[in-house]
């Protein structure tokens, strides 16, 4: 049995790996529609300022979360890569079960402390006769 997680089961490395991937996608979508839309345009001679200046903007914002996503898959590559590396600690018996011992023995539970014959709650509620008149004077 391993004592060390394994990265299969590790929520991080699951976020790092989707949110990567997510980013280049969405940057990559971001690129070529932007891209296409701005070649269209030109070509039609029918650009504005807006579609090219803007579309530049669009381009570089797409293009630096393709790299940030590109980055992030090569984290979660070397993250996979060195946990391979790190070896399972190996499991030390202390002392082997003998079974044939613990099967013969029969455990039977005694109270430590013998119950009173009365009940709590009679005790409880025996009031002496001067706690009485004390009370009543009250």
């Amino acid at each position: 049995m391993s004592y060390r997680p394994r990265l299969i089961r590790s929520i991080p490395f699951w976020i790092l790996l989707v949110g990567s991937l997510a980013s280049v996608a969405f940057g990559a979508l971001l690129v070529v529609d932007k891209i296409a839309i701005m070649n269209t345009t030109i070509t039609d001679q029918t650009a504005t300022g807006i579609e090219v200046y803007g579309g530049q903007a669009w381009v570089t914002l797409g293009a630096a979360l393709v790299g940030a996503g590109l980055v992030g898959l090569v984290a979660t590559l070397f993250l996979a890569v060195a946990a391979s590396f790190v070896p399972a600690p190996a499991v030390e018996v202390v002392e082997p079960i003998d079974w044939d011992d613990a099967a013969d023995e029969v455990v039977v539970d005694e109270p430590l402390v013998p119950a009173s014959s009365t009940p709590a709650d009679a005790e409880a509620s025996t009031v002496s006769d001067a706690d009485a008149d004390e009370l009543a004077k009250r």
